[in-house]
C-alpha cells in the first residue's frame, strides 16, 4: 500500500478507489452506507442521511462526488476538512496546548465515539434537532448519529463509571463533532471540540477553576486580555426578575428567547414581543431595565445582596481577583443570550453561571454550549469574545446541575466549557500569533553509493534509536538533497561514501552553519 500511496502519480483507478474510500458520501456504491439505500436513489446527488422524523438532508449545493466523466472530486463534502501535513502541524500543535493547559489544571483525558446513539441527543430536545444531525439508520437497524456535541456523551460515561469513580470529577476531551448547519467564518459542519468538565463541586470554585483553565491557554498562546475577554452571567439573574413580576415559570424559555434579542431589535419592538406572551406593561419595562443593566453593584442594588445570583457572582468576581484574571471578565448585562441558543435547548439543563468568550463585546453566544441536551441550571455562563468585534464567540459553557436526570439518573452538581477549534485559529492568524509549523528534522543519511545502503540504514536506525527525527534519503542528487534538506529544515546532512566508510567514518554537514567534519559512525549522537 505503501508505495503506491507515495508515488508520484498513481494510476487513475488506484486514485479513485483511495479518494472514494476517504469520502464520506457514498455515490457509486450506496450499499456501504450502514443500513443500505435503496438503489433508486444511486443517482450522482445523493441523500447522505435521513432525520428520524419526515423530513431528510441532502447535500444537493455540494458538486457530484463523481462526474460524468468519471473523474472524482478531489474536494473533501462541503464544510469539512483535509489536513495536509502543513495543517496538521497546527493542528497537533493547538491540540498540545489544549493538553498541557489541562494537565496543569490535574484534568483526566477521557474520550467517546464519535458515533453515538441517536436517543442520547434527541431527548428531550424535540424531533426538530434532527435537522443538525449527521443521523442514519445502521446494518442493525439502530439509529445513530455522528455526535454534534461532546456533553450527552459525557454524561453517559459518568453514568456508566457510577460510584466506580470518587468526586470531584475533572476530566477533559478533544474531540470531533459534526453538526449540519449554515456555514459562517469559524463554523463547519465538522470541527474539533476541546471540553473541560468537573463533576461533584456544587459551588462556583468550579467556575473559577475553568475560567483559569481559558486565560491560561490565552495567555500560553499570546492571547491579552485586551484581545479578548470572557463575559459572565447567571440563568438566576433572569430568574430572579421574572419572579419580582410575577411572572408564570411556564413563560420562561419564551421571555429569553424574546430578552435575548436586546440590541438586536429596537426596545419597542422587544416590548411587543413580550406584551404579546401575556405579560403586563409594567412587568415588561421592568424586565428590559433590570436586564440592561451593565454593572453587578447595580443589579445588587435592585435584587438585594441576599439573592443567589448576586452572591454567585460577587464571589465569582471575587476568585477572579484572588487568580488574577479579573482584567478579563466582565458581566454580560444581556442576562439570557447564552441561555437561548438554539431555540432555548440550552435551557432545560442550564442551571446557574454562565461563561462567554465571543470574538465581539456584544456579540453572540458560541454554539457550542451544550445545547442539544436539555440542562437545568446554568449558573454563571462563560463566553469569550474578540474585543475588535471582527469574530463569532471563541467558546462558552456553564453549569449544568441537572444533566444527568435527563438521561434518568441521580443528578450530580456539574460545570464546564467548550472550545472549537476553527475560530480560536482564525483569532491567531489575525493577531500573527500562529506558531512557525514549518516541517524540522534533526539528521538526513544520504548514501553516496548503492553498495552503501546498508550501512546508511545502520545508521538512521540507530540515530532514531536515540531519539533524533531521520529521513533516509536514496537515489537523488546530491544537489537535489541540499535543496530538501532546505525544505524541511534539516539540522544536519550526514554522507555516507565510500572512502570514509572504509575508515569507519562518515562525514557531517552542520547545514545552518555549513561546517563539516568527519566523526566515527559508531559515535554519532
Amino acid at each position: 500500500m505503501a508505495a503506491w500511496w507515495l508515488s508520484p502519480s498513481p494510476s487513475p483507478s488506484l486514485r479513485h478507489l483511495l479518494l472514494l474510500r476517504l469520502r464520506f458520501s457514498i455515490s457509486v456504491n450506496p450499499t456501504c452506507l450502514p443500513g443500505s439505500l435503496p438503489r433508486r436513489h444511486s443517482h450522482t446527488r445523493r441523500l447522505l442521511f435521513s432525520s428520524a422524523s419526515s423530513s431528510t438532508l441532502t447535500h444537493g449545493e455540494d458538486a457530484p462526488p463523481v462526474q460524468s466523466d468519471g473523474v472524482v472530486d478531489v474536494n473533501p463534502p462541503r464544510g469539512t476538512r483535509d489536513f495536509p501535513p502543513e495543517d496538521m502541524r497546527l493542528r497537533t500543535w493547538l491540540f498540545d496546548q489544549f493538553r498541557e493547559v489541562s494537565r496543569l489544571m490535574a484534568f483526566e483525558e477521557v474520550d467517546f465515539p464519535v458515533l453515538e446513539s441517536e436517543a442520547l441527543f434527541i431527548r428531550k430536545a424535540g424531533e426538530e434537532i434532527t435537522q443538525q444531525l449527521y443521523n442514519f439508520e445502521d446494518k442493525g437497524g439502530r439509529r445513530v448519529v455522528l455526535r454534534p456535541e461532546i456533553t450527552p456523551s459525557l454524561a453517559r460515561l459518568v453514568i456508566k463509571q457510577g460510584k466506580s469513580v470518587s468526586l470531584p470529577l475533572k476530566w477533559f476531551t478533544i474531540g470531533q463533532c459534526w453538526r449540519y448547519e449554515r456555514m459562517t467564518r469559524g463554523r463547519r459542519r465538522e470541527h474539533f471540540q476541546w471540553n473541560m468538565d468537573i463533576f461533584g463541586v456544587p459551588k462556583v470554585r468550579a467556575e473559577a477553576e475553568l475560567l483559569q483553565a481559558i486565560v491560561l491557554f490565552f495567555e500560553r498562546v499570546g492571547i491579552t486580555s485586551t484581545d479578548v475577554g470572557i463575559r459572565v452571567s447567571s440563568r438566576k439573574v433572569l430568574q430572579a426578575v421574572l419572579n419580582m413580576y410575577s411572572v408564570p415559570e411556564h413563560l420562561f424559555t419564551a421571555v429569553c428567547v424574546i430578552v435575548d434579542k436586546l440590541g438586536k431589535l429596537s426596545r419597542d419592538e422587544i416590548e411587543r414581543e413580550l406584551i404579546s406572551t401575556g405579560l403586563s406593561s409594567e412587568a415588561v419595562q421592568g424586565i428590559i431595565e433590570v436586564l440592561s443593566l451593565k454593572s453587578l453593584s447595580k443589579l445588587e442594588e435592585v435584587l438585594g445582596p441576599q439573592d443567589d445570583a448576586v452572591a454567585d457572582l460577587k464571589k465569582l468576581f471575587s476568585f477572579a481577583e484572588q487568580y488574577g484574571y479579573a482584567d478579563w471578565i466582565c458581566l454580560m448585562h444581556q442576562w439570557s443570550v447564552a441561555l437561548h441558543t438554539t431555540q432555548g435547548l440550552y435551557l432545560s439543563y442550564a442551571t446557574g453561571a454562565f461563561i462567554e468568550m465571543l470574538p465581539t463585546l456584544f456579540g453572540i453566544i458560541l454554539s457550542m454550549l451544550p445545547t442539544i441536551v436539555p440542562f437545568q441550571i446554568l449558573v454563571l455562563l462563560l463566553q469569550g469574545f474578540d474585543r475588535e468585534g471582527q469574530l463569532r464567540a471563541i467558546c462558552g459553557g456553564g453549569r449544568y446541575d441537572r444533566l444527568l436526570s435527563t438521561f434518568g439518573s441521580e443528578d450530580i452538581p456539574a460545570c464546564g466549557f467548550g472550545f472549537g477549534d476553527a475560530v480560536i485559529v482564525e483569532l491567531l492568524k489575525e493577531k500573527g500569533l500562529l506558531p512557525d509549523m514549518s516541517r524540522q528534522i534533526d539528521d538526513i543519511v544520504f548514501p553516496l553509493d548503492e553498495t552503501l545502503e546498508g550501512p546508511a540504514s545502520n545508521i538512521a536506525s540507530s540515530l532514531r534509536k536515540k531519539g533524533r527525527a531521520v529521513d533516509l534519503v536514496e537515489d537523488k542528487r546530491l544537489k537535489w538533497v541540499f535543496k530538501h534538506a532546505e525544505r524541511i529544515n534539516a539540522n544536519r546532512l550526514i554522507l555516507v561514501g565510500s572512502s570514509e566508510w572504509e575508515r569507519g567514518m562518515v562525514r557531517v554537514k552542520i547545514l545552518s552553519t555549513r561546517e563539516e567534519f568527519e566523526v566515527k559512525a559508531g559515535e554519532l549522537e
